[in-house]
């Protein structure tokens, strides 16, 4: 994957910075372009599609499952307070829309 990329951007600064003019130009472009439609071509790429979703598909559950355990593992160590009414409190404090307790919600002057 690094050769590929590197030889996309190779190939990409010596389009952008090649004096040769445009009948290098469209010789290049001609040659990408038939690289691209070649029917090989088109077969890996959808079989990268394709083992791309298979193991996107197949993490799914283990990442879930990893993000859910690592968050009730989380929230076992928080300290209880046993109030609900200082639960809905900081509740209250970490909605995105409580602007009264942030120190200046709104800066003004100059931007940078």
């Amino acid at each position: 994957m690094r050769k590929l990329t590197l030889l996309l951007a190779a190939g990409a600064g010596y389009v952008l910075g090649a004096r040769a003019g445009r009948e290098r130009y469209d010789q290049i472009k001609r040659t990408a372009t038939r690289v691209k439609d070649d029917p090989r071509v088109q077969e890996k790429a959808h079989q990268a599609a394709d083992l791309a979703k298979d193991k996107a598909a197949a993490a799914a559950p283990v990442v879930k499952d990893t993000v859910a355990s690592a968050a009730s593992a989380a929230a076992d160590k928080m300290p209880s307070r046993g109030s609900s009414s200082s639960q809905s409190d900081l509740e209250s404090q970490l909605h995105p829309d409580n602007v009264a307790l942030q120190d200046d919600p709104y800066p003004q002057g100059d931007l940078p």
